[in-house]
């Protein structure tokens, strides 16, 4: 039975923000790795494609990629004449996440269904991407238009967060194959829903209304293979993982509400209280029913077919309430305090099974709006109910800073797993290169490509003094001492501590550049950090000046540093240090905890370049 009671206010609790629904990639659930053991997940591939172990893309030299032996990897053979790869698999709706690296001035591509192009290339310092660089939906082309106008509908990406040649690279995409009706007649578009780049949001929502140039077939359909451009130079890919939305959604059907003006709790028999009005939906709608109080509970019933048995969540949005859902037996999802529901799993048959939906809505301010979230095995999350699932409170507009020249803005900056760092200097250029440096310990803690900062946590509402990079981060771990004096080689790099390091603050220069100043072990330090030539990176001189012993310079530490020809790749590749002037001494790759430190004897001068 259900059961609630009429209350003048009710002891649901508070005061209730409405929660927006927003797409996200849903990793593990049926999510598949393509196996790259060897290439039997792909049609004939002839000898331009190979497997490897690892790759390497030399970030001076055109189109030069090599791999080593082993598997893992899959790339394109430099020289092997070039040839597209597909995949033996057909697939509809789907997110895919893989990593990817470009050779030097190459050019590649994945096509979704082999008829909807998303770039690949070395688009690494473009300040102004179009849809033909990386990341970029590609355009669609028309061979009757003027030339001008042949191509049309590309998408080029939000901004620019590509990695150097030669660096792995990661995409997430999640991607809606167009639908047909029972007649083969296409009724929707298909769509990139959302694609990620290093990280970084750069299409939403995009309807493709055809295939993109260069398609497998003009022709569109709900099933194709994953398509791997290959005739335009050296790409590898790895960790390439799959999730197929390609099952049946649960079906509602015979809805029926029942509407009761004003505010409740949950304690009383609803039987004794004769609904304000009822009727029949074929869709959960609050916003549908005519006549509705500001204040209201609704029971919906009815019943769902659960087309395949499986791990099934039901979450509701209800603005402004309450609400709690019930299949069979079973409560699925429990709403409180105005957000979505608590995203409890239930395992379901296969069948039809009666359902009870109960929602109430107890502050004024909320929208007429009701929701329900519901995702399954195969099944993307999506939502039935009201157009607006959202309403209520609305989040706060953004508040962004641009750096279209050099510029410099104090706030705290947390850091992921490393807590905040409360005295740190964001310094932008307009190359679209950005770092943060930790006045606490003079070390940069990160870098990032594109655009500059979101201080929407400064200053909205009461604010907390923190701000965002809005663009793709290269993180450093846990700020430590750059420079520090040791007795040897082996000794362990120091822990924090205040007592041989003196904070000097910073000048900044005619071009509004800081260099920072402080004291370590006696020795006055100045840190100079410039953008280099193109954007590629960063270039970073210490001088050091009455150094009373050894010191060193700590440049990186990663689970992995690799010296290959003169050039340090960190972290499996993430990025390059390149030592520019060591003054003569010699760089050295320790392992210190578990991990590998890259450091370099300082006498007075060190200047290297961080690249990424």
């Amino acid at each position: 039975m259900i059961s609630v009671k009429q209350t003048t206010a009710p002891r649901w609790l508070g005061a209730i923000a409405a929660c927006v629904f927003s797409l996200s990639l849903q990793p593990g659930r049926g999510q598949t790795g393509l196996s790259l053991n060897d290439l039997s997940a792909f049609k004939t591939t002839g000898k331009t494609w190979a497997i490897g172990a690892d790759a390497y893309a030399d970030p001076a030299k055109d189109r030069a990629l090599s791999l080593t032996q082993g598997t893992g990897v899959l790339a394109v053979v430099p020289g092997s004449g070039g040839a597209d790869l597909y995949t033996t698999a057909q697939y509809g709706d789907m997110d895919l996440e893989i990593e990817y690296m470009m050779a030097k001035g190459s050019n590649s591509g994945i096509y979704l269904q082999g008829r909807y192009e998303l770039q690949l290339l070395d688009s690494w310092t473009a300040k102004n991407p179009t849809s033909g660089d990386n990341g970029g939906i590609y355009h669609r082309w028309d061979e009757s238009k003027p030339e001008a106008e042949k191509g049309y509908e590309g998408y080029a990406p939000r901004q620019n967060v590509s990695r150097a040649p030669g660096l792995w690279q990661q995409l997430r995409i999640s991607f809606q194959a167009p639908r047909f009706d029972a007649g083969g007649k296409k009724i929707e578009n298909a769509k990139f829903l959302r694609v990620e780049l290093n990280g970084v949001v750069i299409h939403e929502d995009v309807s493709l209304s055809g295939v993109t140039r260069g398609a497998m077939s003009e022709q569109e359909a709900a099933m194709g293979p994953l398509r791997f451009q290959g005739d335009h130079g050296p790409v590898a890919f790895r960790n390439i993982r799959i999730t197929p939305f390609d099952k049946p959604r649960p079906v509602f059907s015979n809805i029926s509400y029942q509407v009761y003006k004003g505010r409740y709790a949950d304690t009383l028999d609803l039987n004794k209280y004769p609904p304000e009005s009822k009727g029949t939906q074929a869709s959960f709608s609050a916003g549908s029913i005519n006549n509705l109080p500001k204040e209201y509970f609704i029971k919906y019933s009815g019943t769902v077919q659960i087309k395949e048995a499986g791990d099934y969540s039901f979450n509701l949005y209800v603005p402004g309430g309450r609400g709690i859902m019930r299949i069979g037996d079973k409560v699925l999802t429990q709403q409180g305090r105005g957000q979505r529901g608590g995203g409890a799993v239930a395992s379901l048959q296969a069948g039809e099974f009666p359902f009870e939906m109960l929602y109430t809505k107890f502050q004024d301010w909320g929208d007429r709006s009701l929701g329900v979230a519901i995702s399954g095995p195969g099944i993307r999350e999506y939502v039935i109910g009201d157009a607006s699932i959202g309403g209520g409170r609305q989040a706060a507009d953004p508040i962004l800073v641009a750096a279209r020249g050099n510029t410099i803005l104090r706030s705290f900056m947390d850091i992921p797993g490393s807590g905040r760092v409360v005295h740190g200097i964001s310094v932008g250029s307009g190359d679209n290169v950005h770092y943060t440096y930790d006045l606490d310990r003079a070390a940069i803690v990160q870098v990032w490509r594109g655009n500059f900062l979101d201080a929407t946590p400064m200053w909205y509402d009461r604010g907390d003094g923190s701000s965002r990079p809005q663009g793709a981060v290269l993180r450093f771990g846990k700020p430590g001492y750059f420079v520090a004096k040791l007795s040897s080689p082996e000794e362990v790099w120091p822990a924090d501590t205040v007592l041989d390091f003196t904070q000097k603050g910073y000048k900044v220069d005619k071009n509004d550049l800081p260099t920072f100043l402080y004291t370590k072990a006696g020795a006055q330090v100045e840190d100079s950090i410039r953008v280099l030539n193109g954007g590629e990176g960063f270039s970073r001189q210490i001088t050091l000046r009455n150094p009373a012993g050894t010191y060193y310079a700590r440049l990186a530490v990663g689970d992995k540093i690799d010296n290959v020809n003169g050039l340090y790749l960190i972290n499996n590749k993430s990025y390059y240090i390149r030592i520019d002037d060591a003054g003569g001494a010699k760089p050295l790759v320790r392992t210190s905890a578990g991990r590998q430190e890259l450091l370099v004897p300082v006498q007075s001068k060190l200047r290297y370049s961080i690249i990424f």
